[in-house]
């Protein structure tokens, strides 16, 4: 999909548009260039010239737009202080850290002043210490210029961090759009809910305002048809303890220390299921046998998607 953006791969049905500008329509037989559609794009691997200065490799683009000279200097010097090189633009591309190199790839499509700009999973040959923070001046340069930006990325996180809508797509199809918490808190069916955060699935027979899963029936507050339902509930939407419905006796199987939260393996033998359950580190440490709360409230049912 990235790349027919880009227009390096013609699209065979469809239209692509920047705004009411169309960039491809195959059934009208039109196809706007790659170096015509004032695109900005950060690859995997960088691609940076590893025999020329950050000026050079940030220059390169604006030369072959026969911007003046002057233009050329003014953007490079702007877009590598945007991301926080200034007064490196004379170092060669070995001579920086992983992070550095990704920060001029960055400035180098920033300085294009594109109208659109494109990430093909950029932070993947970062450590994980690097992640979050490239991910915050990538949001941060973004908002600063606001461009439209598509940016790929097989990384969870990565996404909520710098999205302000997230598209999650399956086999070439896109099967939910919405902001990072509509996709987490509202995922359309079990392959979203599994692959976007961590997920208790819990599959039964709905009856009304309930869904008998082994011989206990959960209560729901969303009316089902009758037949076969899945519901989810994430491990920081069960509690332990507490009264009323849904409450149940289970055993810790493991506890993971996460840092500010433990999360425990708990097997709940009357639902013939191990649940997720993550509780505040600062709470005491639990073991053996536990009762534990799936709120009605923070149960949702799924669609079942194969």
């Amino acid at each position: 999909m990235l790349r027919m953006v880009a227009g390096l791969v013609p699209p065979t049905a469809g239209r692509i548009l920047f705004g009411d500008q169309v960039m491809a329509d195959p059934a009208q037989g039109i196809s706007v260039p790659a170096e015509s559609r004032n695109l900005g794009m950060v690859f995997q691997s960088y691609a940076l010239w590893p025999h020329l200065t950050l000026q050079r490799n940030c220059s390169l683009g604006l030369e072959a737009r026969r911007i003046p000279a002057g233009e050329i200097g003014r953007r490079v010097d702007e877009a590598l202080a945007m991301v926080g090189l200034a007064g490196l633009s004379e170092r060669y591309p070995h001579q920086l850290s992983g992070g550095q190199q990704q920060r001029v790839a960055l400035a180098r499509a920033v300085a294009l002043e594109p109208g659109v700009l494109l990430f093909d999973e950029p932070l993947s040959n970062l450590d994980a210490a690097l992640h979050e923070q490239m991910c915050i001046e990538i949001r941060s340069v973004q908002q600063r210029l606001g461009i439209t930006t598509i940016y790929v990325t097989h990384n969870q996180a990565e996404a909520m961090l710098v999205s302000d809508r997230i598209g999650v797509m399956r086999d070439g199809a896109i099967l939910q759009v919405g902001t990072p918490q509509h996709i987490y808190v509202e995922p359309r069916d079990e392959f979203i809910a599994g692959f976007f955060g961590k997920a208790n699935l819990l599959r039964g027979d709905a009856l009304g305002n309930g869904v008998r899963i082994g011989g206990s029936m959960l209560v729901v507050t969303t009316p089902l048809a009758q037949g076969g339902a899945t519901l989810l509930i994430r491990p920081e939407a069960v509690t332990f303890g507490g009264d009323g419905p849904n409450v149940f006796d289970g055993e810790i199987r493991q506890a993971v220390f996460l840092g500010d939260q433990v999360e425990y393996e708990v097997r709940v033998d009357s639902l013939d299921a191990t649940l997720r359950v993550q509780a505040p580190s600062t709470m005491p440490s639990l073991s053996g046998r536990v009762r534990i709360c799936l709120p009605p409230e923070r149960l949702m049912p799924l669609a079942t998607r194969n």
